[in-house]
């Protein structure tokens, strides 16, 4: 059984492999080429952190580097978003009347969120400098989780690294907006309400109220990630726990492997169909918390 759900949690977590176990009786393992194979001249970590004079620097800052098949799927995601968008943005540019099911289902999420996410959180007037950047985020991060629902491919949002990264994407931005309208100090100082206080009590105050907003600010963006990271981990694992019941009791009599089987089935197609509700709605709640998060910068008390 530890066996089983070891290789259950392996299809939902990275790997530097492809791993499609239908092909051949015991799975059919796809490794995938890694840069000291393709690109030898490349400096591999520990060469530059070497001159850095760090004694004992931690395992992970010194690994050589690698591709996995996370890294795969996202840069898949990026392809497909280059591709359909720079068409729609040529058809649209074209002036023409939207035609065709792809046109009509693109052009109609691109305005949705234009209209119903970004200029409602962050104002008409600052929405469109934004728009790029949340047009962006909503549809890696759709095309990431469909990704996952392609059997044996798993998806990139599942893994912290892709989710966290994205996350301090969105501090980063909602921090340089902030700053680029106020000023640095301006920014910093007008996270703090106004309160009229005797200068005393505003010198330990403000201070304490400066940084419990700041810490609010890297909590939400920390929630931010683990959010869409366990809703799509979750899925995909009781997803493939699922259809692990079918194989747990092959051996078992055959009226009771039918009987779960047929029970597997069902569930997992039902699950599936959530799961391609939740793709859509945790891209969404993304780009619409990172919007609304600029909004705030970009609008203080």
């Amino acid at each position: 059984m530890a066996d089983k759900t070891q290789e259950l949690f392996g299809h939902v977590k990275d790997a530097q492999y492809f791993h499609l176990p239908n092909l051949t009786e015991e799975g059919l393992i796809v490794q995938i080429p890694q840069p000291a194979e393709f690109a030898p001249w490349l400096p591999q970590p520990a060469e530059i952190v070497e001159p850095l004079g760090i004694e004992e620097p931690p395992a992970w800052l010194t690994e050589p580097w690698s591709l996995t098949k996370f890294m795969i799927l996202e840069a898949v995601a990026a392809v497909l978003m280059i591709v359909i968008f720079v068409w729609l943005a040529r058809k649209i540019a074209s002036g023409e009347r939207p035609r065709g099911i792809l046109w009509n289902l693109f052009e109609a999420m691109v305005v949705f969120m234009r209209d119903e996410v970004a200029r409602p959180a962050i104002g008409k007037k600052d929405a469109d400098r934004f728009l790029p950047f949340i047009w962006t985020v909503f549809f890696f991060i759709l095309f990431c989780n469909l990704l996952g629902m392609v059997p044996w491919a798993g998806s990139p949002t599942g893994a912290w690294g892709c989710t966290l990264t994205l996350a301090v994407i969105a501090f980063v931005t909602m921090i340089g907006a902030g700053i680029k309208k106020y000023g640095p100090i301006g920014f910093w100082t007008g996270q703090v309400p106004h309160m009229e206080l005797p200068l005393v009590m505003a010198l330990f105050i403000k201070p304490m109220v400066l940084l419990i907003e700041v810490g609010g600010m890297l909590i939400k963006h920390f929630v931010l990630s683990v959010r869409l990271l366990a809703n799509m981990f979750a899925g995909h694992l009781v997803l493939a726990v699922i259809l692990g019941f079918i194989a747990a009791t092959a051996d078992r009599n055959a009226a009771l492997w039918t009987t779960v089987m047929f029970g597997s089935v069902f569930g997992a197609v039902a699950l599936s169909l959530l799961e391609l509700f939740v793709a859509f709605l945790q891209a969404y709640i993304f780009a619409f918390l990172s919007a609304l998060f600029i909004g705030m910068a970009v609008h203080q008390h």
